[in-house]
């Protein structure tokens, strides 16, 4: 079989966890849906759900009215009740986005209306149990609540804990800023995606109840882009009554796209379509594909620092992603502080230790055998007069590594790490509710396709492992990695239930502080790192402070 391509790869790997009882050995009997079809009477209507293998699902629950047409662009309106029973038992529509970027089974075709959502709960037996609630991956622009690496049926029957996921709109129609153009209606237009998640959440306040929940518990939590919408929500007013913890995971937005870029963006939109600002409501007839497509042919511009200490979510023109706009989106989530609005709100944040890994499978599979040589030519490519500088420094910390994986451990923390830890200092030096930062450790023995190095803790394999949905795919095929799962899962959880991280049998998490800085491994067995990656968190500081000087004088 030749190379897997990126659909194909991830879609196996997603496929094979649909969730079952993880436990080795166990048969899999996840199509077996009992003939209970549990009914839900909210305040819009009457909801039929199901039962599977011991878990209440339903799914495609509308949270919000519809988005499109006149509504394009606006903040999403209530619900609109129904009559009778409505059906809960398949997926909504995601957002409008490229094919083939949504990994759920039976999942529909992207639509503007798709502001759903879907809930596993152990009964609705109107028990109050903790709410955890995903932002999906996919950056701002790709994927949905739909995926099956992300299915929560295993931890609301593990735990007892009730797992929400949301669709919301993405990528242009999700976030384009119009506030400059038009009035006040479409006000906070470059954040619409974020701000569907925070009416998600006061959908859960009202409703959750009736699904086993409790409304005054809830955890929001999410991976990639899912991590930079949370780091967004933890700054945001219009959310922060309605959730009481949140975990970042390798998506650490400290900043995100600044009004004047988004504006820059948004005159690239209308340039490509031919449409005058003084216009702009042509955008609202223009066929949603047509939106897409000029989605993907905006030119481009740099945006400063990516990466870094700034985190991922900041952008230049011609991408699309949250805005801060004064509006929905007042300052930066983490930059140049931790946000005040969210002081008394127990944070956890983390990465991977092999991200790159998934990023070169797509665009960089020579990393995978390069040379010293190789490896020096692309630091100077990346970071020109510091490349001596982070090649020694990477030497004398980690002399084990092949120049391929000393490339994949630097981009790896460049990309999500820094930021990472950046978010964790500066929650800390808040003086507020606790940080706990974490690094994922467990190695799936799964190979790159076409090649015989090992994805390792690539970026995502958190996914299933948060969920445990390892019985097959990326997790690997190694029998300790339930272990690990068990790990992950206790510790999130937890989080979820009381706002401390903990898992049977494993070592105490001490909060983030910084004198001693401790990094929480998570693997078969944890364990607690002081001040772990000191040596390269240093020179990183020093690399970016020359290169944020040079950004900044133009040179």
């Amino acid at each position: 079989m030749g190379p897997l391509s990126r659909r194909q790869f991830i879609g196996r790997t997603t496929l094979a966890g649909v969730p079952v009882l993880l436990l080795p050995g166990t048969a899999s009997s996840w199509m077996s849906r009992s003939a209970e079809e549990p009914v839900v009477d909210t305040p819009n209507g009457k909801l039929r759900g199901y039962r599977n293998n011991g878990v209440t699902i339903f799914k495609g629950i509308p949270y919000a009215g519809n988005v499109s047409g006149r509504m394009r662009f606006r903040k999403a309106g209530p619900v609109q009740p129904w009559t009778g029973i409505r059906d809960a038992t398949k997926l909504g529509h995601p957002s409008i986005q490229p094919p083939n970027q949504t990994y759920g089974l039976n999942e529909p075709d992207p639509a503007e209306d798709c502001l759903v959502l879907n809930i596993w709960t152990p009964a609705t037996d109107g028990k109050k149990r903790p709410v955890m609630v995903y932002n999906h991956g996919g950056g701002f622009r790709t994927g949905s609540g739909g995926s099956t690496a992300q299915d929560g049926s295993n931890i609301a029957r593990m735990y007892d804990v009730v797992v929400v996921a949301t669709n919301h709109r993405l990528g242009l129609l999700g976030f384009l800023y119009l506030d400059e153009l038009a009035g006040e209606e479409y006000r906070g237009s470059g954040n619409r995606g974020v701000q569907d998640i925070a009416v998600a959440l006061q959908w859960i306040n009202e409703n959750i109840t009736l699904f086993g929940g409790d409304p005054d518990n809830v955890m929001i939590f999410g991976e990639s882009g899912g991590g930079m919408k949370t780091s967004c929500l933890y700054a945001m007013p219009e959310a922060a009554p309605y959730f009481n913890k949140a975990s970042i995971e390798s998506g650490p937005g400290v900043t995100m796209i600044g009004a004047e870029i988004a504006a820059q963006t948004t005159r690239s939109l209308l340039d490509y379509l031919n449409i005058s600002p003084n216009r702009w409501e042509k955008l609202l007839k223009v066929p949603a594909e047509k939106l897409l497509e000029a989605q993907g042919n905006l030119p481009t511009g740099p945006g400063g620092l990516s990466g870094g200490f700034r985190g991922i979510g900041g952008s230049g023109p011609g991408s699309f992603g949250a805005v801060v706009d004064g509006v929905v989106l007042e300052e930066h989530p983490f930059e140049p502080r931790a946000p005040e609005i969210s002081r008394d709100k127990p944070l956890m944040v983390g990465w991977n230790e092999d991200e790159y890994i998934f990023f070169a499978l797509y665009g960089d599979k020579e990393v995978f055998t390069i040379t010293r040589e190789e490896l020096k030519s692309r630091l100077e490519r990346d970071f020109g007069d510091q490349s001596d500088l982070i090649l020694r420094t990477y030497q004398e910390a980690q002399p084990e590594l092949t120049p391929g994986q000393t490339y994949i451990a630097i981009r790896s923390i460049t990309m999500m790490g820094l930021g990472s830890i950046r978010i964790a200092e500066r929650k800390s030096i808040q003086g507020g509710s606790p940080a706990y930062l974490y690094n994922f450790g467990y190695k799936s023995n799964d190979k790159v396709p076409g090649t015989d190095f090992e994805i390792g803790t690539m970026h995502a394999l958190d996914i299933p492992f948060k969920f445990f949905n390892v019985e097959g795919g990326m997790a690997g095929t190694r029998p300790d990695r339930f272990e690990a799962a068990r790990n992950m899962t206790g510790l999130w959880t937890s989080f979820a239930r009381d706002g401390k991280p903990a898992a049977a049998g494993q070592p105490d998490w001490p909060s983030y502080n910084m004198d001693t800085r401790p990094t929480y491994r998570i693997d078969t067995h944890c364990e607690v790192i002081y001040d772990r990656f000191r040596p390269e968190r240093m020179i990183w500081e020093e690399v970016y402070g020359n290169l944020q000087h040079s950004f900044q004088s133009g040179a």
